[in-house]
C-alpha cells in the first residue's frame, strides 16, 4: 500500500510534522505501531504527569500502574465502593500553570531512560526525594533545562498540595483559583485568617473554591507564586494539627 501525503501551495512543513514523518519513514516492522506511540509522545510531550488527566500508553506508566488505573476506572464506572477505587492514599492533585513540564529529548537523549525518569518523577512523595532526583539528573546529564526545573517543582507544588488537602490549582497571568478536596479544609479558621490577611486579592466563592488573585504574567513568577501559595496552604493546615 502507498500513502501520499501532500501540502497546499505554498505551505511549509512544520517541524514536529517533519520529525513524525521521519519516525514514519524509519518504522515498517511488525509492531511500529507500539514504537509510533512511544515517538509521538517523545514528540509532543508527555502532558499531565502530575494530575488524574494522564494520558499516553503502558510503556510510560508502567503495566502495574496501568493495570491499576485500569481497575479503578472499571469500579467507578461500576459505582462499586472500595473495589479498586482509589484511596484517601492515592488521589492526586491537579497541577495546571500553563508551563512546559517535561524532559526535553535534547537533555535525555534516550526514549526509554526519559520514560523510566517519568515514572520515577511520578512517584516521588518528599521534598529529599525530589532534590536528590535533581541532583542526580544534574550528575548525569547536566544542568536542569528549564521545562525539567518546571516539573520537578511541580512536584514539590504537588507534595504541598496533598498536606493541604488541596484537589487542584489552576494557575494564569492573574493568579490562580484553588479547588479542595471534599470542599474541606483542615484548618476553616486558618483558611479564614489567610483570606483576611489577603484581603482584595483571595476570596472564597459560594462553590468553596478560592481565588487568588496576582500578577504572574512571567513564568518565574507563576511558578514561584503557585509554590508559594501551595506552601502556605500546607503550613496553614498543619496548623490545625
Amino acid at each position: 500500500a502507498y500513502a501520499y501525503l501532500t501540502l497546499s501551495p505554498g505551505k511549509k512543513i512544520t517541524a514536529t510534522a517533519e520529525k513524525r514523518l521521519e519516525v514514519m519513514q524509519t518504522l515498517d516492522h511488525l509492531g511500529a505501531g507500539f514504537s509510533l506511540a512511544s515517538h509521538d509522545l517523545d514528540i509532543r510531550g508527555a502532558g499531565n504527569l502530575l494530575g488524574d488527566e494522564q494520558s499516553g500508553h503502558i510503556r510510560e506508566v508502567g503495566i502495574e500502574l496501568y493495570q491499576q488505573m485500569l481497575e479503578e476506572a472499571v469500579a467507578e464506572a461500576r459505582g462499586l465502593e472500595g473495589e479498586g477505587a482509589s484511596s484517601d492514599k492515592d488521589w492526586s492533585p491537579q497541577i495546571n500553570i500553563g508551563l512546559p513540564i517535561l524532559i526535553p529529548d535534547y537533555y535525555v537523549h534516550d526514549l526509554p531512560v526519559r520514560m523510566g525518569l517519568y515514572r520515577r518523577i511520578a512517584s516521588l512523595t518528599t521534598r529529599a526525594e525530589t532534590d536528590e532526583l535533581a541532583a542526580e539528573m544534574i550528575d548525569r546529564f547536566g544542568p536542569l533545562p528549564q521545562e525539567a526545573e518546571n516539573l520537578l517543582q511541580c512536584v514539590l507544588i504537588k507534595q504541598f498540595c496533598r498536606e493541604a488537602g488541596v484537589e487542584k490549582i489552576d494557575a494564569g497571568p492573574k493568579g490562580a483559583s484553588i479547588s479542595f478536596r471534599n470542599n474541606d479544609f483542615a484548618n476553616p479558621g486558618g483558611l479564614v485568617a489567610f483570606i483576611q490577611e489577603n484581603r482584595g486579592t483571595a476570596k472564597l466563592r459560594p462553590d468553596h473554591k478560592m481565588v487568588y488573585m496576582r500578577v504572574w504574567d512571567e513564568d518565574k513568577k507563576r511558578l514561584d507564586g503557585v509554590r508559594g501559595l501551595a506552601k502556605t496552604l500546607s503550613d496553614t493546615a498543619k496548623a490545625a494539627t
